[in-house]
């Protein structure tokens, strides 16, 4: 396993809770849009096993072509040991990244696609809209639905609607709402729908969609493919 040392050298305040750390592109590292990495502070390889507490799973909110790596993240007031350190880390901090991988790149099967996320989870969309803006080929449309309660909506200058470019945007502050709009996407049974956000979400989100006959196949999730069965076969009888 390959590991990649590298430094911040950029912290935006995206909003009150959420920053994106950007960091320097280490020589031979790559990634394509949809991209999560291994994000690791300083000590996390020091002992005997690597210390599970000083590493998160996150994804990368940039494409290479920005040369610079995005790792963007919500920091509450009350946050676990590896936010608290990340809250107080600088520009030329050390972060380490490894075993990186997409789980959800952007499909080319002359579709919709609908982009369905929860809060932070817009940040593993961003690349794939950038992508398809640069390349709509075999593309029909995108939509983006974002829930985020905090109303302090992300990536605004992204997620802004652009009928020239068939995509539109929309964000909503509440659970009843973001459903009903869930249902109403999911009038196109041909559409495909990728889901970012918490398990609770993604396995909420599965079930509306299977209950308009969406099929597993059209549901794209950031999991790795031994973990789709546990999402895919949610029984919708209950």
């Amino acid at each position: 396993m390959q590991i990649y040392w590298t430094k911040i050298n950029k912290i935006i305040d995206e909003t009150p809770e959420v920053k994106t750390y950007m960091l320097d592109c280490p020589k031979d590292f790559t990634w394509e849009e949809g991209s999560h990495t291994h994000f690791a502070m300083e000590g996390f390889n020091a002992g005997d096993k690597p210390n599970r507490s000083l590493v998160r799973h996150m994804s990368i909110s940039t494409l290479p072509h920005e040369n610079s790596i995005g790792i963007t993240t919500r920091i509450r007031e009350q946050c676990s040991e590896f936010k608290t350190i990340l809250r107080n880390l600088e520009v030329g901090s050390d972060v380490a990244l490894f075993k990186t991988h997409s789980n959800v790149p952007l499909k080319r099967e002359d579709k919709n696609v609908y982009l369905l996320s929860s809060g932070v989870g817009l940040a593993t969309f961003r690349p794939l809209v950038l992508d398809y803006f640069e390349r709509a080929d075999n593309v029909d449309q995108i939509h983006s639905l974002n829930i985020d309660s905090s109303k302090d909506f992300l990536f605004t200058d992204v997620f802004a609607s652009a009928p020239d470019k068939k995509f539109t945007s929309q964000f909503v502050d509440n659970r009843k709402t973001y459903y009903k709009e869930v249902e109403k996407l999911a009038a196109d049974k041909d559409g495909l729908f990728y889901v970012v956000g918490s398990d609770e979400f993604l396995v909420q989100n599965i079930a509306v969609l299977r209950e308009q006959d969406i099929k597993p196949e059209q549901v794209m999730l950031d999991k790795h493919p031994h973990m789709m069965p546990e999402f895919l076969s949610v029984d919708i009888s209950v």
